[in-house]
């Protein structure tokens, strides 16, 4: 499919070809909601931790005789249902992290892609450099194309556009490498260069090595 190609700041300067099966496909559901889920339980530190009964301090005597006292059998006051005792079936240290395949994750990109270029809300740009790392100037080149909440990627960006990006706020870049769905649905806008382009498609169509954030 093609579609046109926007000099940042101006207008039309070109068009480029999208891949279909990169950029044309039906969105599913099911498979977006399944790279999230996977992306989002990653992130997950897993150190939340409290001492269970093993671990409190205190004595292990037994408190009360075990018959005869007219009360509750009891061991000792490290118990949960006393003050200062463990924590019954508290959370442990552990990861989160569970397995996703690697064709599931390229398949689940693709849709994602496909899913900003269906809604009309994927923008393809020449280049995103600056000749300064002017923030001002930057901002004034997104309002001209109405970008508030976006997300851009490139292969690479050059130092200035970076200084300029990191102090706009609901604007992110992100080189390809870390191309991932959760970053491409929620931001309102995906703006890529050609290429990015060119580098997502040939990421996901297999000609390229597979990335450690897919």
């Amino acid at each position: 499919m093609e579609v046109d190609v926007l000099k940042l700041g101006a207008d039309k300067s070109g068009a480029a070809s999208l891949n279909e099966e990169v950029f044309g496909l039906e969105p599913r559901k099911d498979l977006l909601h399944r790279y999230v889920v996977w992306q989002l339980a990653r992130r997950q530190a897993g150190t939340h931790k409290t001492k269970e009964r093993g671990e409190v301090a205190g004595s292990t005597k037994k408190i009360v005789r075990q018959k005869g006292s007219g009360g509750a059998r009891h061991g000792n006051k490290k118990a949960p249902q006393f003050r200062g005792g463990g924590k019954a079936h508290g959370p442990r240290v552990r990861s989160h992290a569970f397995d996703l395949p690697k064709k599931v994750r390229r398949l689940a990109l693709r849709h994602a892609l496909s899913a900003k270029q269906g809604a009309g809300e994927l923008i393809v740009i020449d280049e995103a450099k600056l000749d300064a790392p002017k923030t001002s100037e930057l901002a004034s080149k997104l309002k001209a194309h109405d970008l508030k909440s976006a997300l851009i990627m490139d292969v690479s960006f050059d130092e200035n556009f970076s200084k300029a990006a990191k102090n706009l706020d609901g604007i992110d870049i992100l080189p390809v490498a870390g191309t991932n769905v959760y970053d491409i649905l929620k931001h309102d806008k995906l703006v890529l260069t050609k290429a990015a382009v060119e580098g997502l498609e040939a990421r996901l169509l297999g000609t390229a090595k597979e990335g450690a954030a897919a």
